[in-house]
């Protein structure tokens, strides 16, 4: 069986229906790390499976675009490779490489920077710590994620604080955050539409997956 780990309740619910095991980590690494052990420990977890939204730092990927990396870059120069099999369960990599960051790229020009010095397709927060905790474990890795905000898109104040440790936004702080700063509240809109997109991507990466469980009985 499949152990999900996802950084926020709403990439959960995008797995109901999903016959798997699903720990939310909360959109950190180290709530990653926890969420990864979690699910490693767990005797019926087989591989474990980085899923949700990402930042995009290549500049010729839109909003909504599937992410199904060759291998994940961590700290230290550290390289994981996804296995083929889960990879191809997912459609097959779409991309080579994604960056598991430490903080998130909020700008357009780290977002240039990062990708100007690994040449990874996006970024996020939870694959490099689940990869991680995969090898430890010995059991299987990949990622299923979709870019949310593009390489262009500036992140605005409110996306950085909407998030619980939970994993569930806070209504309060994105409000809080809007009132101090009305002039963001275009570009929250337009971060809103493009992480729908993808969500969408996501549902329907998930769709494909299932239809393949149920062909080859994997």
């Amino acid at each position: 069986m499949l152990g999900f780990v996802t950084g926020l309740t709403a990439e959960a619910a995008l797995l109901r229906g999903v016959r798997a095991r699903v720990v939310v980590g909360g959109g950190t690494p180290d709530g990653a790390l926890h969420a990864a052990r979690t699910l490693a420990q767990d005797k019926a977890v087989s591989a474990l499976i980085s899923f949700g939204l990402a930042g995009g730092l290549d500049p010729g990927l839109a909003a909504g675009t599937l992410l199904v990396p060759r291998k994940v870059l961590g700290s230290q120069k550290a390289t994981y490779s996804c296995e083929l099999r889960l990879t191809e369960m997912f459609g097959g990599a779409t991309v080579d490489a994604l960056i598991g960051g430490g903080s998130v790229a909020v700008t357009p020009e780290h977002k240039r920077v990062l990708f100007a010095s690994t040449g990874a397709a996006a970024i996020d927060l939870e694959s490099a710590a689940v990869a991680r905790v995969a090898a430890e474990y010995g059991l299987d890795f990949a990622v299923l994620r979709a870019i949310a905000d593009p390489a262009r898109r500036r992140l605005p104040p409110a996306a950085l604080v909407a998030l619980g440790p939970d994993g569930r936004i806070s209504i309060e702080q994105v409000l809080k955050s809007v009132f101090r700063r009305p002039a963001q509240i275009p570009d929250l809109i337009a971060l809103g539409r493009e992480a729908a997109a993808a969500r969408r991507t996501l549902q329907r990466a998930l769709e494909f997956y299932r239809s393949r469980v149920n062909t080859t009985g994997t």
